[in-house]
């Protein structure tokens, strides 16, 4: 091979070598090429593989999801078929089952559950948690009692009616309507009986998980025949708490009443699951009872989003009440929570104390499956800012191993140096009593090592007491006399009152497919004078002006001196322009 090259010239030589080279180079830069090629296809071979697994896997998701939807919607079919069934049954059958006995709702199932299957729907809390900071032991009857309850009245120096009177806090709605109105008008005390309509909740309910309540279109279905201003107005179904409260000298006896009246606003959500309707932003209501009860009431919806009203509400009989309250719900799937949020101000003529406290948080269960119940749990602070007086309330939520009686509510009333004075028990469904205490101490609990306070305590006075149903309620919304009648045509009132509202006035008449079209056009007409009045600032913002937004006719924003915080107060002339028959002012909603 060496003799060979040697043979060959130079430029022969380096011609070779370089044809070696480029040869060398191609079948490199080939193979170069083809592991390229053969990594890019087993790199495909994979992906394809993997993805083919994963849209398998998806297909999976989808098919579980699909038909978990499809389950749920079974089950609701059913619920409502059972439910129309139960509607359908005798009327004696219906009042069976219309509400278990204390002893059913202890012995193991929710309050208004109606199978065991639905435990999974409830929410449980921890029993310990139910149970009150104290514990009351009743005094034994001794000279030294009698002396304390009779030192107690003359200190008071009020009538026996005032504090112990063993009744329902006052006059019943029947003896009331005979006794007080006299000639006056007489008011209705029923309605049209709700129609038997079906409903797929989940259709509807399936999308709104998370979301505002507020903002979900509702169709009349889930209401009842009464606003949010309305329902805000039956607060006042037991005002002769605030009568009594008014007439004591005591500014302990008048806190327990106060406290009485803060619960006895919860009595009517007991059977009241429906929805009120979202009042329309400028919406108003009134109540007129200074003939017959001495008090005057005004609701104005001064917010749509957040939705918030304001109320005011004066009597001749030395009180005035107001609030601004705006409604927070969320829908979790299996239940509702609805938060109040805003302080109630009470304020009372002859003696200046001025209350406040602020609601708790009510729950509404089985949403998708189940019988509704509703719940209120929390603490309420009744707080008197001149004495300083404070009334702790605990509502306590339901719990499936408590042995305590459902819907319990328990409170101490105490000086503002923390000394207690008063005992409250009792539930928010039916009745608050009150207990002097005459001698407290303090021991360890055996459970957990913790001090409890105990109390001594005086017999127990009743302080209020719920009024019963009026006959057929059930079919009539579960409706109590006084809101039978918040939705009665009435004369002379503001041209932007709930009375007025069409949609409404069509479902309290039963003519449920006219109130639902009804109401897409009122909700429609809102949204457009919204999105009007949003153009409007828009435009005013090019131009460098400034734009006042929407403003309440009756209400307007004040800062309270006592909480600090800016809520809306009434600035008068609703009455005046009433009398005068006025309504001039007022922009056309309906």
């Amino acid at each position: 091979m060496l003799d060979v090259l040697k043979q060959w010239s130079p430029p022969e030589l380096l011609a070779v070598i370089d044809l070696g080279a480029e040869s060398t180079s191609r079948r490199l830069k080939q193979g170069s090429y083809m592991l390229t090629q053969r990594a890019c296809r087993d790199f495909l071979d994979l992906a394809e593989t993997h993805s083919r697994r994963w849209q398998r896997a998806l297909q999976y998701e989808r098919e579980q999801r699909s038909h978990l939807e499809q389950t749920i919607e079974q089950l609701a079919k059913q619920h409502n078929s059972l439910e129309r069934a139960w509607r359908e049954a005798p009327a004696h059958t219906a009042k069976a089952a219309s509400a278990p006995t204390p002893s059913t709702e202890r012995s193991g199932r929710g309050p208004k559950e109606e199978a065991s299957d639905e435990d999974e729907d409830t929410e449980f809390f921890d029993a310990m948690e139910d149970s009150p900071a104290f514990i009351t032991v009743r005094a034994s009857e001794a000279p030294q009692h009698r002396r304390s309850q009779s030192s107690l009245s003359a200190a008071s120096g009020s009538q026996p009616n005032d504090w112990s009177q063993e009744d329902h806090g006052g006059p019943g709605p029947s003896e009331a309507s005979g006794r007080d109105q006299g000639a006056l008008r007489t008011r209705r005390s029923h309605i049209t009986q709700k129609p038997n309509y079906s409903l797929n909740l989940w259709s509807i309910m399936k999308n709104c998980i998370g979301k505002e309540l507020s903002k979900i279109p509702m169709p009349v279905n889930f209401n009842e025949p009464l606003s949010m201003l309305q329902r805000l107005t039956e607060d006042l179904e037991y005002h002769e708490l605030l009568d009594r409260a008014a007439r004591c000298d005591s500014s302990l006896e008048q806190m327990c009443l106060v406290a009485a009246f803060s619960v006895s606003s919860y009595s009517t959500t007991v059977h009241r699951t429906a929805k009120p309707f979202n009042p329309l932003l400028g919406e108003t209501y009134e109540l007129d009872r200074s003939e017959e009860y001495g008090y005057r009431s005004l609701c104005e919806q001064v917010s749509h989003h957040p939705p918030a009203a304001a109320h005011h509400v004066i009597s001749q009989r030395g009180w005035t009440l107001w609030q601004e309250i705006t409604i927070a719900s969320k829908f979790r799937g299996k239940y509702l929570s609805i938060m109040p949020l805003g302080a109630i101000h009470l304020h009372f003529h002859s003696s200046g104390n001025h209350y406040v406290w602020r609601k708790v948080t009510s729950t509404v269960h089985n949403i998708i499956v189940g019988k509704l119940w509703i719940d209120q749990s929390g603490d309420i602070e009744i707080v008197n800012h001149k004495t300083k007086e404070v009334c702790q309330l605990k509502f306590s939520p339901y719990s499936y191993f408590s042995r305590d009686v459902p819907r319990k509510v328990t409170g101490v009333v105490a000086q503002g140096d923390g000394q207690a004075h008063y005992i409250l028990s009792g539930t928010w469904d039916e009745k608050i009593e009150s207990a002097k205490i005459v001698q407290s101490s303090r021991r360890g609990s055996s459970t957990e090592g913790k001090q409890k306070t105990v109390y001594q305590t005086l017999s127990p006075k009743l302080l209020w007491k719920k009024y019963p149903l009026p006959e057929n309620a059930e079919n009539m919304y579960f409706f109590s006399s006084l809101a039978l009648t918040l939705n009665e045509a009435e004369e002379g009132v503001g041209a932007t009152d709930s009375r007025l509202r069409p949609d409404q006035r069509l479902m309290e008449e039963g003519r449920w497919d006219e109130a639902n079209s009804e109401k897409q056009r009122l909700e429609e007409k809102q949204r457009a004078v919204r999105r009007r009045r949003e153009a409007e600032a828009t435009d005013a913002y090019d131009e460098g002006k400034e734009f006042e937004g929407y403003q309440p006719l009756w209400f307007h924003q004040r800062r309270d001196s006592i909480t600090g915080e800016t809520n809306f107060v009434y600035k008068g002339g609703y009455w005046e322009a009433k009398e005068r028959q006025d309504w001039s002012m007022c922009t056309e909603i309906f």
